[in-house]
């Protein structure tokens, strides 16, 4: 099999490989695309939590991005951890440069033990100038109130976050409903002209770790296949419920999902 498109994932490192660029390297992998990557922080955490966060210097990650891309030009972008104001800014001279329409925003700013994995100032220019450069957003509810400054405690509330980051300039947002305390699971996508809400069955688990970036990473691949929106959601949707729901067991906190769900090994490699 030959890969079917080519992503750039502009992201933070997880050493622990359940999150972070080593979850959409493994997404993007086996969803059958040929992932590149710019690394924007190297972070030591486990299932556990954080023990720490190391910037990668703004110009560096300016190169990797405009180096890669000069190369080997990606089909669609998927943007993760953005640590700091100065790391913002480079990404977005950087997508200025190279010019791809595709590109998804994860707003990473919070890990799954309860560390900030980004500060005040680094969120308004996330506000005030990256989002208006991307085609989607796909904040969880902890974001969105974030991102919003309002509280969300169930749809309607997320259908209203959704439009309010929707003037801040985002073309379409698909708000992620796993914090609602409820049986079934509700993501809602949300532009200008529709609503779409997407409904699964909720799994009892304390083993999600990653799932943020690695459905982000997923409706990447297929918009760059040429998916539409709403069917690139609905897939990546499906793709992150099957590797939660094969019940992975990594770790003694909060474990990773299965990326490998996807893939069938050959007679030739067994």
């Amino acid at each position: 099999m030959k890969p079917k498109s080519k992503i750039l994932i502009i992201a933070g490192s997880d050493s622990s490989g359940g999150a972070g660029i080593q979850a959409d390297i493994k997404t993007v992998t086996s969803l059958g695309s040929y992932a590149m990557t710019a690394i924007t922080a190297v972070t030591a955490q486990n299932t556990q939590g954080v023990s720490s966060i190391i910037n990668i210097h703004p110009k560096e990650i300016f190169n990797q991005i405009v180096f890669t891309c000069k190369d080997i030009k990606p089909d669609a972008i998927k943007i993760g951890m953005l640590h700091s104001p100065g790391i913002i800014k480079a990404v977005i001279l950087a997508l200025e440069k190279i010019k791809i329409s595709r590109i998804v925003l994860d707003p990473v700013m919070v890990a799954k033990g309860g560390a900030k994995l980004i500060n005040d100032n680094a969120i308004h220019i996330l506000k005030t100038h990256l989002i208006k450069k991307t085609f989607l957003i796909t904040p969880n509810i902890p974001e969105a109130e974030v991102l919003t400054k309002t509280k969300i405690k169930n749809s309607k509330d997320m259908i209203k976050a959704a439009h309010i980051i929707l003037k801040l300039g985002a073309k379409n947002v698909l708000i992620k409903g796993g914090h609602l305390k409820s049986k079934d699971m509700q993501d809602i996508l949300v532009s200008k002209k529709k609503i779409k809400i997407f409904k699964n069955k909720k799994f009892l688990t304390k083993n999600t770790h990653g799932t943020g970036c690695t459905l982000s990473s997923a409706i990447a691949t297929f918009l760059s296949c040429g998916k539409l929106l709403n069917k690139s959601c609905e897939l990546g949707i499906k793709y992150v419920n099957e590797a939660i729901g094969s019940d992975l067991n990594i770790g003694k906190g909060q474990g990773p999902i299965n990326h490998l769900n996807s893939i069938i090994i050959k007679k030739r490699y067994k």
